[in-house]
C-alpha cells in the first residue's frame, strides 16, 4: 500500500520557522514569502512528476537558503498589477498558468528538448509546439518563433525578399518600440507597395496591385492598438483571399493578439479569433504568445504547410527560435487549449481576469476595504473608498473598449498620491497602481484573489 504523500506546511508556518531560522531578521518577510513560495513549486511539479513523497526536509531548507542569497538582489522580480490593465506590457503582458510554469522548471534542466526519445537521433525542437498549434486553430501546419514581430519578419523575407510585398496605407502601423511596419518591411529586404488611402482601401486596389508580377505577398495587418472610424473601408478577408488565389499570392495575416477561446469575453468582441481567420482563406496567420493565448513570450505562425515549411527552411528561423524553457511553457499553455473552451477560461490566468465583472470584484473590493481600515484610520488623515472602476485587455487587445471592475481609492490629506505610488512600487514585493482623481486607485482585475492578502500588507505598510 502507497504511503501518503507528506503534508506540506502553510505559508505562515514556513513563514514562522524562517523566523525561528533567523531568515526573517536578516532578509525580511517578504523575501523569505518570495524564496518560500518558489521552493514549494518545485516541491509540486515533483510531485506532479511522481516524487510523491517529495516534501519540506533540509534538501528544501538549503533552497531556500541558496534563493536568499539572490532573491533580494534581482531587480527583475515578482509584482503585484493593480493597474486594471490585464496584459500589461510593462508588467510581462500574460500571466501563466500554474502548468506553464511548472514546464518551464521541468525544462531547465536536462530536457528532451531537440532530440528523438525513440531513436536517439537529433530531432525537431519545437515539434510539439508546432502540432499543438495546427490543432488548436485548425491550420495544416504551425510554427514558433520568440516574438510576433519576428513572425512578420520571418514571412516577408521567406516569401518576398527581393521582390513586393502588397499593404494597405490603413494598415501601416507603428506600435510600441517605435516597430514600424514599413521599416519591417524593408528590414526582410523587400519593397513595400502601399494601395488605398488612410481610411479607405477596395478590392480592386489590390486587383490592380496583383497585376505585377514581381508581387510575391499580400500583408494584412490588425489594426491592434488604435481604431480609425467613420468613412472607412476594407475588403472582407475572404473577398480578399479568393483574389489571392487566383493571382497565385500568398495572403499573409498579422493577427497580433490571436484568440484561440474567449471570443466573446468583455472587451475582446472586435478581436478576430485565429480559427476564423483560417477559415476565411488566409494562407498564414500570425499572432503572439504572451497575450491572449496566455503564455510566454512568442511569435506563432500558422496556416498551409507548404508556406510553413518554407519558412521553417529560411535562414532566419534559426536566429529567432526559442529557448527551452519557453517551449515548454507555451506546449503546456496550448495542452490547455485543446481542452476547450471552459478549461482555458478557468486555468489561463488571463482570460479568467478578463472576465471578472464588478460582481466578482466589488466583495473583494469591500472586504479589502474593510481590513485596511483598521490599519488606515481616519483619524491618521486617511480616506478610504471603493468605486468603480475601467480597466483594459492591455498589449494592443482592444485598445478603446473598457472593462467594468470595482477597486479601491486611496488618499491621505498630506501626503501626494504620487509619494504614496512610489512607496508601494518600493516594496520588496512592489505594488503598481494608477492615480486618479488625485488618489492611488487599485484596482483589482489583474490581482489573483490569492493576493489580496499582500494587498492588504502593501496597504499597511503606509501606515
Amino acid at each position: 500500500m502507497a504511503e501518503n504523500p507528506p503534508r506540506i506546511p502553510s505559508m505562515n508556518e514556513l513563514l514562522n520557522t524562517c523566523e525561528e531560522r533567523g531568515l526573517v531578521e536578516r532578509w525580511g518577510r517578504e523575501s523569505c514569502g518570495a524564496a518560500l513560495t518558489q521552493a514549494l513549486e518545485q516541491i509540486r511539479a515533483r510531485r506532479r512528476a511522481g516524487e510523491l513523497q517529495a516534501g519540506v526536509d533540509d534538501d528544501f531548507w538549503r533552497r531556500v537558503s541558496d534563493l536568499l542569497e539572490i532573491l533580494p538582489a534581482m531587480e527583475m522580480c515578482a509584482a503585484l498589477n493593480a493597474t486594471g490593465v490585464v496584459l500589461h506590457t510593462n508588467l510581462g503582458r500574460a500571466p501563466w498558468p500554474a502548468e506553464a510554469r511548472d514546464a518551464a522548471a521541468l525544462a531547465s534542466g536536462a530536457a528532451v528538448c531537440e532530440i528523438d526519445r525513440v531513436t536517439g537521433q537529433r530531432g525537431r525542437r519545437d515539434a510539439a509546439v508546432s502540432r499543438l498549434l495546427a490543432q488548436v486553430t485548425g491550420a495544416e501546419a504551425g510554427l514558433p518563433v520568440n516574438n510576433n514581430a519576428a513572425t512578420v519578419l520571418l514571412a516577408v523575407a521567406a516569401l518576398a525578399r527581393g521582390r513586393k510585398v502588397v499593404v494597405a496605407r490603413q494598415e501601416l502601423v507603428e506600435i510600441g518600440g517605435s516597430y514600424r511596419m514599413p521599416e519591417v518591411i524593408e528590414a526582410a529586404g523587400a519593397e513595400m507597395v502601399a494601395i488605398g488611402t488612410t481610411n479607405r482601401v477596395h478590392l480592386k486596389d489590390f486587383a490592380a496591385a496583383l497585376q505585377d508580377p514581381a508581387v510575391a505577398c499580400v500583408l494584412r495587418v490588425h489594426p491592434s492598438n488604435f481604431r480609425i472610424v467613420g468613412f472607412t473601408k476594407a475588403p472582407e478577408m475572404s473577398e480578399l483571399a479568393e483574389l489571392c488565389r487566383e493571382h497565385g499570392v500568398p495572403l499573409v495575416y498579422d493577427l497580433g493578439s490571436g484568440v484561440i477561446h474567449g471570443e466573446d469575453l468583455p472587451g475582446l468582441e472586435l478581436e478576430h479569433p485565429v480559427r476564423h481567420s483560417i477559415d476565411a482563406g488566409c494562407d498564414l496567420v500570425t499572432f503572439s504568445g504572451d497575450k491572449l493565448l496566455g503564455g510566454p513570450q512568442a511569435g506563432l505562425i500558422v496556416g498551409a504547410a507548404p508556406l510553413v515549411e518554407k519558412l521553417r527552411s529560411d535562414m532566419l528561423t534559426r536566429c529567432l527560435r526559442l529557448d527551452k524553457t519557453m517551449l515548454a511553457a507555451l506546449e503546456a499553455v496550448l495542452r490547455i487549449h485543446t481542452l476547450g473552451e471552459q478549461a482555458a477560461r478557468e486555468r489561463i490566468p488571463g482570460l479568467t481576469r478578463i472576465g471578472y465583472g464588478a460582481a466578482e470584484l466589488e466583495p473583494r473590493a469591500q472586504a479589502l476595504l474593510q481590513a485596511a481600515a483598521k490599519a488606515l484610520t481616519a483619524s491618521d488623515g486617511w480616506s478610504l473608498q471603493v468605486i468603480a472602476t475601467k480597466g483594459r485587455v492591455g498589449s494592443g487587445a482592444s485598445p478603446v473598449e473598457d472593462l467594468e471592475g470595482a477597486g479601491l481609492l486611496v488618499s491621505h490629506h498630506t501626503h501626494h498620491a504620487d509619494d504614496l505610488a512610489q512607496a508601494l512600487r518600493a516594496r520588496a514585493l512592489p505594488l503598481f497602481t494608477r492615480i486618479q482623481d488625485g488618489a492611488v486607485l487599485l484596482d483589482l482585475r489583474a490581482i489573483d484573489p490569492a493576493d489580496d492578502s499582500e494587498l492588504l500588507a502593501a496597504l499597511s505598510s503606509l501606515a
